[in-house]
């Protein structure tokens, strides 16, 4: 259970002694400087940099953690959903369904194996809405492609149902989600193949770019290992046209060290969640993600507390004069509003929602003094 303790906010807000960044880069080195610069050493003195052992034990931790056959570490979130749809046989002239409240990157990995990307609206949980993405399904539909934002999980039982139904394939962005489940399975595990992103301010992140692909398929599997590495399989044959698409060794390394204390980083999120959800549930004009424990189908994981809310931009700027600060996220633009990328669809689920959605701080730099204190300026900024 993720309980949060009583938080006290008092009707004045006080002056706080220090900022309060939406996501703070150089603590989330400070907080592990000496281990960091252990494994740094340890990588570069064996001269380990590509398809390393370190890169072998990262990806074997993340399949016994989420108990799946296959995990193979990619470049990034983007070529890992890239040379999975490629080893779906995604062609030119083909159709991917994806939920407009994604990142640029869900998209663009399709398109540029000249798939057709068809944007669907989002449903009450700000999520792809199953509903709207049989609407999407003609007869040139290969793969619905759901994105499990903010570290919550789809409702797959009803995509997956759209998809047998129509005979289409799944496969998911979980960028944002290990470790989140929907009814004890975890995201990524449900379709094809699903792809994770290792940027630096996900809740496991390494110093640049990294990202996963995971599968139970062995021929899925087979095929990502050599488009990863130009082609080539076990023996170094190029037996395809691939890409370079490895995930490097060292970062694989930082990974598996961060990876370490993983279970600690979901519950400090999730208590975060919980005091955001105490302290806030009660003021009108806005709107909360679910709490940790609201729903016995979702285990949310938090990479972001996204809220919807009256004023957003008002609201912001307080936050931002007591230095509290706030994104919205993928610059405030979903999928579909891309026009100059020949998006026509009109999804009001969407638009409502981005009119008014903004993102508390939320992460593992953050103290329970900070969050009051985030909470306490909402407070005050509403008038409660």
């Amino acid at each position: 259970m993720s309980q949060a303790a009583p938080i006290k906010v008092h009707d004045t807000l006080n002056a706080y002694d220090r900022a309060i960044p939406f996501f703070n880069y150089p603590a989330q080195f400070k907080a592990n400087e000496q281990g960091y610069m252990q494994v740094f050493k340890d990588v570069c003195s064996r001269g380990a940099y590509i398809l390393q052992k370190d890169l072998a034990d990262f990806e074997a931790s993340i399949a016994k953690f989420l108990n799946v056959k296959h995990v193979i570490g990619a470049a990034d979130g983007t070529n890992a959903i890239m040379i999975g749809l490629m080893a779906l046989g995604i062609e030119p002239g083909d159709e991917i369904i994806v939920s407009s409240h994604t990142y640029i990157a869900t998209a663009s990995a399709g398109h540029m194996l000249g798939a057709k990307i068809v944007p669907c609206d989002i449903g009450p949980d700000n999520l792809m809405d199953a509903k709207s993405a049989e609407k999407c399904v003609t007869e040139k539909t290969k793969v619905i492609l759901p994105t499990h934002v903010n570290g919550r999980t789809c409702n797959m039982d009803a995509i997956m149902d759209v998809a047998n139904k129509h005979g289409v394939m799944v496969a998911e962005d979980a960028a944002q989600a290990l470790g989140s489940k929907f009814k004890g399975q975890c995201a990524g595990t449900f379709g094809k193949f699903g792809t994770f992103s290792f940027y630096p301010a996900k809740i496991l992140g390494c110093f640049g770019d990294g990202g996963a692909l995971i599968t139970n398929d062995d021929k899925i599997a087979e095929q990502v290992r050599a488009l990863r590495d130009h082609g080539r399989n076990e023996k170094g044959e190029v037996v395809l046209w691939g890409t370079n698409a490895r995930l490097d060794n060292l970062q694989a390394a930082f990974l598996n060290y961060n990876f370490k204390d993983y279970d600690h980083i979901m519950a400090r999120r999730r208590a975060i969640a919980a005091k955001y959800t105490q302290g806030l549930s009660n003021i009108p004009e806005l709107r909360l993600p679910s709490g940790p424990d609201a729903d016995k189908d979702h285990y949310d994981i938090y990479q972001n507390y996204e809220i919807a809310a009256e004023r957003r931009e008002a609201l912001r700027e307080y936050l931002k004069e007591k230095g509290i600060g706030t994104i919205i996220q993928w610059a405030g633009t979903p999928i579909h509003q891309f026009k100059k990328l020949g998006f026509t669809q009109s999804l009001p689920q969407t638009d409502h929602f981005f009119e008014r959605c903004m993102m508390l701080p939320m992460n593992m730099s953050l103290s329970d003094e900070d969050v009051v204190f985030v909470i306490k300026a909402v407070r005050s900024f509403y008038g409660k």
